[in-house]
């Protein structure tokens, strides 16, 4: 996994002198405007207020990470949470990085590392409330699958940083340690994310809209081990991309999500793990 990290410091520890910060003056915007306004920071990761195209302003606002985030730990492989309290914060983020808020959760509404690698957190707050005392909409999950060759931002709420790259292809397995992802994201050696990008939204430029989460990558070129995730193709034949990085799909967790922003892990084309 791309670390959750308990805070700046540890982060450096981790990752090296290399790796400071980079500020939001530093960070790639295009053209199509992909900034950092929706994302958010957790006290270990990134994140992004999210909703779906039918979402209203009076819908509880989303919040959407890795499950390998959670406060509560790793997911175990096959565990699934869902409707678990949770008094998290997040740090929200306008367009240029700077932090103008601070989100609440009410609870978990999901999380796994089963199949995907995503949490869903919903908030005490509106989409309606954030957009009217901050002036920040909500990223929009796109509910069709995203096409090889897609050019993608990966934008860090935590290190306040925007990687650019394009969807190089997907893994039909990725494994990693004890888990199991399914069609995930390859990207091209652009999008090096490092510890703390840890459930950034990964955003399509052409269209602005979220059609991944990031998760992870092969930091040392090892085998299937943690840190160091193998492709498996349909064949059982391994594949080790040695400092190449990875999200998850988020089509599949988009079309569970119903009025009110209720996840309804039975509405049609819901195929993330189940309880």
């Amino acid at each position: 996994m791309n670390k959750p990290l308990a805070g700046a410091l540890l982060a450096l520890t981790l990752l090296g002198a290399g790796a400071a910060p980079a500020v939001a003056a530093e960070a790639d915007v295009s053209a199509k405007a992909v900034d950092f306004a929706g994302t958010v920071a957790l006290s270990n990761c990134s994140g992004s207020v999210v909703r779906t195209a039918a979402a209203q302003p009076n819908d509880p606002a989303l919040v959407m990470s890795n499950g390998h985030c959670l406060e509560t730990g790793f997911p175990a492989p096959g565990e699934v949470v869902v409707d678990r309290a949770s008094s998290r914060s997040f740090g929200l983020l306008n367009s240029s990085g700077t932090r103008v808020a601070t989100l609440r959760a009410a609870k978990i509404a999901y999380g796994t590392m089963t199949d995907t690698d995503v949490s869903l957190y919903q908030l005490t707050s509106t989409y309606g409330q954030i957009e009217s005392r901050y002036g920040i909409k909500a990223l929009e999950l796109s509910a069709v699958r995203p096409a090889q060759g897609t050019d993608i931002k990966v934008v860090s709420g935590y290190w306040k940083r925007i990687y650019s790259c394009d969807i190089d292809g997907f893994a039909y397995r990725l494994k990693e340690g004890s888990w199991t992802w399914k069609d995930s994201v390859r990207y091209t050696s652009g999008c090096d994310t490092i510890g703390g990008t840890s459930g950034s939204p990964v955003v399509d430029t052409a269209t602005g809209k979220v059609v991944a989460v990031n998760n992870t990558g092969n930091e040392s070129g090892g085998r299937c081990t943690d840190n160091n995730p193998c492709e498996v193709d349909e064949n059982g034949v391994v594949t080790v991309r040695e400092g190449i990085n990875y999200g998850q799909q988020t089509y599949t967790l988009a079309a569970c999500i119903g009025p009110g922003s209720r996840v309804d892990l039975n509405r049609p084309g819901c195929t993330v793990p189940k309880p």
